[in-house]
């Protein structure tokens, strides 16, 4: 799972630095949803990117990826189980 929002600081809401973030631009809040995605044209079919997302920002980035067509999955963070690589 990339947890490229797992550094820093993360504002007033969370004093534990190791906790996912929302990958939404400017948020910072505690990610809850992993949505899993991958663009036919860069990726195999089973690679799986992911973005987190906090409760405010699940559907407008799983919107955005819909669109696409790139979404493959939603999963609450605590179920998520990423492949083996």
């Amino acid at each position: 799972m990339n947890l490229a929002n797992l550094s820093g600081p993360s504002g007033p809401s969370s004093s534990d630095p190791t906790t996912p973030q929302c990958s939404a631009k400017g948020c910072r809040a505690d990610a809850v949803w992993v949505l899993a995605w991958n663009n036919p044209k860069l990726h195999t079919p089973e690679r799986r990117k992911t973005w987190l997302a906090c409760e405010e920002h699940r559907e407008h980035l799983a919107q955005f990826l819909g669109v696409r067509g790139f979404l493959k999955d939603v999963v609450p963070l605590a179920e998520w189980a990423p492949a083996e690589e």
